[in-house]
């Protein structure tokens, strides 16, 4: 691993807090955050080509959750959701261009929350959407991560919005390297208070350009696509089709056929990330709180990679809404442990105070892991839900995927016999009974956009240009 002991003594001078050689009772929080990581990490199984060996390691000394999923496809919805206990449906926050901040206010916020408690509260990256981060919320947080390098001249950048390319550069070039440095720091000092840690990567986020070493461990005859089908939204509504545009960045992908660069070129950035995930752990093995400090991962959503002919992820299937979840709770998780159980991310911020010794605020929508931690294979009874934009909702069973949008349009999937979502079975009336049960866990209640608006007359045009898709993928 890489040693940066001058920026670690720098970033140490840069804390306010006092130091004493007091052992807090309440325990501390390491909360890592990660951006638009999907399921290709190694305890999921799910992509053999991933290399994520620090993922792994993590995975033999936690909880994994393979069933966890985001309250909302997408950065600013999902960790404001995350951060606030409160759902999209509820706070009306569901894209990532409505700014939280004046509609959720900072008291009922995570952060908030535990510096009540008399925690010490800090950070470094993207634990909410960069454009919205309150610093008033925070005891000290990281100001200047540093830039990125550009892409040599001559070398493409990608394709259309798919932004990816190698980099001549070393690993702390990149801004990850120096948040890891801060969390290194923070885990080495003393404190005189218990302390809540927030270290947020921004890969695997686009762009995908990370030194080119990274991409040289996966050989590009090597490569090998998702699995995809030719004419799999030929099945799905207007709506679903809408929110996949297969016309736009699938499209682009076809017709410049880089697929197999861009799948690598993600690969290559999970890689990056697994490296700074393993100097953030090796801190923390060597840290001395680790006996007393719990440690959650999440990232904020899934990602598409041209399965459904979808890009990114702002879309309610399986891909989109799926991301790692892991948890080291000292004395009450058990090693190598995994958790097959469908849950969402509203729990979070219930578990984190459940186990912290903190009342949770009224307002908080999830309800507490901690059975679920103490035995993976406990009773659960709330499937997993999430929002993307108004009154679009998916539920997810450990059986079943149902997803309704905003104008009656439906999916249902038997994640049992078609795990990656090739055959809706929502018209057909022999499911009528099993859309019925699923429909019961949707939300009650959809505020509108801080608009006042209900899908917009761009929604409507989307779903004019998904019926000529459709009819187009039918031909094909």
């Amino acid at each position: 691993m890489h040693s940066r002991p001058f920026a670690c003594l720098a970033l140490l001078l840069a804390f306010a807090a006092p130091l004493s050689a007091a052992t807090p009772q309440k325990p501390n929080v390491l909360f890592i955050a990660i951006d638009d990581l999907r399921d290709w990490v190694g305890y999921f199984d799910r992509n053999p080509q991933a290399k994520t060996p620090n993922f792994d390691r993590l995975a033999k000394l936690a909880t994994s959750f393979t069933r966890a999923y985001c309250a909302s496809p997408s950065c600013n919805p999902s960790r404001a959701a995350l951060m606030s206990g409160l759902r999209p449906s509820t706070s009306g926050v569901y894209e990532n261009n409505i700014d939280f901040r004046p509609i959720i206010p900072a008291d009922k916020m995570l952060t908030a929350t535990f510096r009540n408690a008399g925690y010490f509260v800090h950070g470094a990256g993207k634990i909410y959407h960069e454009a919205y981060r309150r610093d008033s919320e925070w005891d000290h947080y990281l100001s200047k991560e540093g830039g990125y390098p550009k892409v040599p001249a001559g070398q493409s950048d990608g394709v259309g919005g798919i932004k990816f390319a190698p980099l001549d550069c070393k690993d702390e070039d990149i801004p990850d390297w120096k948040i890891a440095d801060y969390g290194i720091a923070s885990l080495a000092r003393k404190h005189d208070k218990p302390f809540f840690l927030a270290v947020g990567f921004h890969k695997p986020h686009m762009p995908w350009n990370v030194p080119r070493k990274w991409f040289d461990l996966f050989p590009l005859a090597s490569i090998k696509l998702p699995p995809h089908l030719e004419n799999d939204l030929a099945d799905v509504p207007p709506a679903g089709v809408a929110m996949a545009k297969p016309q736009g960045d699938h499209g682009a992908m076809l017709a410049s056929g880089r697929w197999k660069e861009a799948v690598q070129a993600y690969l290559a950035t999970v890689a990056y990330l697994d490296m700074n995930l393993g100097r953030l752990l090796d801190a923390y093995e060597k840290s001395p709180h680790r006996a007393n400090t719990i440690l959650c991962l999440w990232s904020d959503h899934g990602w598409h990679l041209g399965e459904k002919s979808h890009w990114r992820k702002f879309a309610l299937w399986e891909e989109a809404t799926r991301a790692p979840f892991m948890w080291i709770v000292p004395g009450l998780t058990q090693p190598g442990t995994t958790c097959s159980t469908p849950i969402d991310f509203m729990g979070i911020f219930p578990t984190l105070t459940d186990l912290c010794g903190i009342p949770t605020p009224k307002h908080v929508e999830g309800s507490s892991f901690r059975p679920l931690l103490a035995n993976p294979s406990a009773a659960w009874a709330q499937p997993a839900v999430t929002t993307y934009r108004y009154k679009n909702h998916t539920v997810r069973t450990a059986g079943w995927r149902y997803i309704r949008y905003a104008n009656g349009d439906e999916e249902l999937y038997d994640e049992v016999k078609d795990p990656n979502e090739y055959v809706n079975l929502a018209a057909r009336p022999e499911f009528a009974a099993k859309k019925a049960e699923l429909a019961k866990y949707l939300p009650k209640s959809d505020i509108a956009d801080p608009a006042g608006r209900a899908p917009s007359a761009s929604d409507e045009s989307a779903a004019k240009a998904a019926k000529k898709a459709k009819r187009q993928a039918k031909q094909n």
